[in-house]
């Protein structure tokens, strides 16, 4: 063991020695760990944004919607449903972190300004303290009221520029109610958010009472009962799934429920299906968002591809040079020969090297990563068209997953080991006086 540890110290002492000569392996290293780094965490970053986004638009991990027959665009649980998914939820041992009940009316709202008029893609009626992460994490113009009250309301920039609205100004909603007519009622605007992605666009928020009485529902009622497990560490679709088919056995027999679906296309035809009543249906946010999940597989595979060729870089670097610095030092391992190192005694000091050479070098590495994300945080994607969904505060920003982050690192040792293991072990066995004399490994 004291030997063992002596090769140790005497590789650390001559990596220290060499270090010119190991310049340019290291920073070969550094400069692909950081590459390997940052485009895997730029895309666990894009990818935890998006779902993040979407969690909050649709209110949950998982969603269960009331689909009222008979009320086209309409979505309406009663108390009846409410009642029993919850009873589910508690039977199926799912155990949410939170539960969040909304009021939805989708496409079927108007909202006016002094003459002007602009139909709103989601009109939301949400309870405040219940939900007041969700608009703290928002971007306001101004400073909003956080607690708006049931004539309040928040509206999406965009729609603010286009009615001329400021701050404190009353605007009218025209909504259509659970029986296909219309009703209005005022609000004053309490805050406007900067949200120019595809989910918030043209969206509002009222209190869901507010909402509930406009499209005629009993003011417990609402559209939709969303569940929440922030206790998992991380994305897991699987798990979602899991708990889904759960609470869908438990509520089968209790409600009308329609059967699980798992894409868009499944999605609209569920939608289209005729029922009587209130029908319910249990979605996960990979339902909705299995479309842009094309858009994340090509992310995926372009980040596949750059980094392989980050690896291919590593392992011709390092193959290439390691034989070089051993070549160099072929009269220096003779002479270790002969003063009593054994073959494998040599073969322990040069892997002491590369160790220490590859720790060096995913440490800078990793540092040149952060600098450069915090530089790609600096840039601005306003010319590509909603992309927003995948940022966080307008800014693109970089998740560093400890899983993903071992991984690179294993793969980078990995490569290392693969590219000297072969040249190590010549080098170890050659002859003495092939080694003295300086013979090509």
């Amino acid at each position: 063991m004291g030997r063992t540890i002596m090769l140790l110290r005497l590789g650390v002492k001559y990596l220290y020695c060499y270090r010119r000569r190991y310049g340019f392996l290291m920073a070969a290293l550094v400069f692909s760990f950081a590459m390997v780094t940052l485009i895997t965490s730029l895309k666990d970053g894009m990818h935890s944004n998006l779902y993040h986004t979407a969690q909050l638009h649709y209110s949950g991990d998982i969603v269960a919607m009331g689909y009222e027959a008979n009320a086209a665009q309409i979505h309406h649980l009663g108390q009846e449903e409410l009642s029993a998914l919850h009873r589910a939820a508690q039977a199926a041992g799912i155990k949410p972190s939170r539960t969040v009940l909304r009021t939805l009316n989708f496409q079927t709202s108007i909202v006016h300004f002094n003459g002007v008029a602009v139909q709103l893609r989601y009109l939301t009626g949400c309870d405040w303290d219940d939900e007041r992460d969700l608009f703290s994490r928002m971007t306001f113009d101004e400073t909003p009221d956080l607690s708006p009250g049931d004539d309040g309301i928040f509206l999406s920039k965009a729609t603010a520029q286009i009615l001329g609205v400021l701050m404190g100004d009353s605007v009218l909603i025209e909504a259509e109610t659970r029986y296909g007519q219309k009703n209005t009622q005022t609000f004053i605007v309490k805050g406007i958010i900067h949200d120019s992605s595809i989910f918030g666009y043209y969206k509002a928020y009222v209190s869901r009472v507010s909402l509930n009485r406009l499209m005629l529902f009993d003011d417990e009622d609402a559209s939709m009962l969303g569940f929440f497990f922030d206790d998992m560490q991380a994305i897991n679709t699987q798990a979602f799934n899991h708990k889904r088919a759960r609470l869908h056995e438990a509520l089968t027999g209790n409600v009308q429920l329609n059967p699980l679906v798992h894409n868009r296309e499944e999605f609209a035809r569920e939608l289209r299906r005729a029922n009587e009543g209130i029908t319910v249906s249990l979605y996960t946010l990979a339902v909705y968002l299995s479309e842009v999940s094309n858009l994340l597989a090509a992310m995926n595979i372009m980040t596949y591809f750059l980094y392989g060729i980050m690896l291919v870089i590593i392992l011709v670097s390092v193959a290439v040079t390691y034989r070089l610095i051993l070549y160099e030092r072929t009269q220096e391992l003779g002479t270790m020969r002969v003063i009593g190192f054994y073959g494998k005694d040599l073969r322990l000091v040069l892997w002491a090297e590369i160790a220490g050479v590859g720790a060096v070098s995913l440490a800078l590495g990793f540092v040149l990563a952060l600098a450069l994300s915090w530089g790609v945080s600096r840039l601005s994607f306003s010319w590509f068209p909603s992309f927003e969904i995948f940022m966080r505060d307008g800014k693109l920003t970089a998740l560093y997953l400890p899983a993903t982050v071992l991984v690179n690192i294993a793969a980078v040792f990995m490569l290392l080991a693969v590219a000297v293991l072969f040249p190590s072990f010549r080098a170890s066995r050659k002859s003495l006086p092939a080694l003295l004399r300086g013979e090509p490994l």
